[in-house]
């Protein structure tokens, strides 16, 4: 038994046209949405031109109104999502772990960060940049516009999901809105002439 699966993992290995090192940045890369389509040779290229940054806990990785750059990916530790509110104070949206990433948007938009990006922990983090894209597109463009496409694939599922979360909220509004006017007092006139006040409902 244990021969025949080692012999299957040794024809994957080979026929799967990914052979990637353990731990290595073109191995995050390929955990990664954006990227996870890509052949092993591509995803050289691209960490060819990725940027690592090194980050203390507590150091802010970009903050809410910062122009959007590019997108991040954790290689090591772990980074809170915050969001400003009305009081002054950052509300906690998430904590993100090894391998998750953030901020993909700005690599398509130009708009300001929608959040704050604070590691939680010391942090070893891959940034890829418009910038970086706008390279891939000119010299590689095959493989600039697979990114690309994948990068709208993502954004299209999250709008999805978005809008059924939506329509969800937007149900549960109506049906309140519908027993608040069923239980509302209703205004009428009594046989003098004055407004008397009938409430339907137990």
């Amino acid at each position: 038994m244990s021969q025949s699966t080692s012999g299957s993992a040794l024809w994957k290995n080979l026929f799967s046209g990914k052979s990637v090192q353990e731990g290595s940045t073109e191995a995050v890369l390929s955990k990664v949405p954006a990227f996870a389509d890509l052949s092993t040779r591509e995803l050289r290229g691209v960490a060819a031109i990725v940027h690592k940054r090194e980050y203390k806990a507590g150091e802010p990785v970009f903050y809410q109104g910062d122009p959007g750059l590019g997108m991040y990916i954790i290689q090591e530790g772990e980074v809170s999502i915050r969001i400003a509110e009305h009081e002054g104070e950052d509300k906690e949206l998430a904590v993100l772990a090894e391998g998750d990433f953030f901020g993909e948007l700005a690599l398509l938009d130009e708009s300001p960060r929608s959040a704050s990006a604070v590691c939680h922990t010391d942090c070893s983090l891959i940034g890829f940049f418009r910038t970086d894209l706008f390279e891939l597109i000119e010299q590689k463009t095959d493989l600039g516009i697979k990114i690309v496409l994948k990068l709208a694939e993502i954004l299209a599922l999250r709008l999805r999901k978005t809008d059924k979360e939506l329509s969800k909220v937007r149900g549960q509004l109506d049906r309140l809105k519908s027993q608040h006017e069923k239980d509302e007092p209703i205004a009428s006139e009594d046989h003098h002439g004055k407004d008397k006040t009938k409430t339907i409902g137990p």
